[in-house]
């Protein structure tokens, strides 16, 4: 039986109860539902493997994050997140390099999911991006626009800026890519997506097919 709907009745009565004394109560639960998560979370990875030689030697501890909100900086005080969350790449979650992201959790449909690509880039390697997709406009076009990464990851997410960037004519042909402050696609992932026994096999074909420009993002990068 899947521990999925135990895990969102779990977060749900967090987020009614988003305080320290409750969550120390059932730490035990949260414990073994976080354990049964991580567990799919290392059948993911395995299965990402397979086509991503790279990720060998990462483990589902070393790309989750943990559920404590970092609140020193934001007017929400609330101590805990409402979803469990990991970063996939080589270099494990603390990257700033292009990867993919997977969030299990409560939350608008734009917050759980699956991501990837790359994420607040700093501005030397924003600039340096935007060059290469202007500079190789066709075989990024032929990446976006592949049919199984359309299919799985339909749209943008992201910042953009309101105005093409200086030093770019704001008619420019790729204007739309060039405003892009992030280069990250999203595949929307409800409950229901992750009752299925599958999802970590699932999870990894999507991830697949995305595989292209996480690839184009790494090497644009390191040029």
């Amino acid at each position: 039986m899947s521990y999925i709907p135990q895990l969102f009745d779990f977060l749900e009565e967090l987020r009614a109860n988003n305080n320290r004394p409750w969550f120390a109560e059932h730490k035990a639960e949260y414990e073994q539902l976080r354990a049964e998560w991580l567990a799919d979370i290392d059948r993911m990875i395995a299965a990402m493997t397979v086509w991503e030689p790279a990720l060998a030697g990462q483990t589902a501890r070393s790309c989750a994050y943990r559920i404590y909100r970092d609140t020193r900086f934001s007017q929400d005080k609330t101590p805990f997140k409402l979803f469990f969350s990991a970063a996939i790449s080589p270099w494990g979650r603390k990257t700033r390099r292009a990867g993919y992201y997977i969030q299990t959790g409560l939350g608008n449909p734009l917050d759980n999911g699956l991501y990837a690509g790359v994420w607040c880039p700093e501005p030397p390697v924003l600039k340096k991006l935007r060059h290469a997709i202007v500079d190789n406009i066709e075989e990024f076009d032929g990446i976006i626009n592949e049919p199984a990464l359309k299919k799985n990851f339909p749209d943008w997410v992201g910042d953009t800026l309101k105005t093409i960037p200086k030093g770019w004519d704001r008619n420019h042909p790729c204007a739309d890519l060039l405003r892009r402050k992030d280069y990250g696609r999203f595949c929307p992932c409800g409950e229901s997506f992750f009752t299925d026994s599958n999802w970590p096999e699932i999870v990894a074909d999507k991830f697949h097919s995305i595989k292209p420009l996480v690839d184009f993002l790494n090497y644009s990068i390191d040029e």
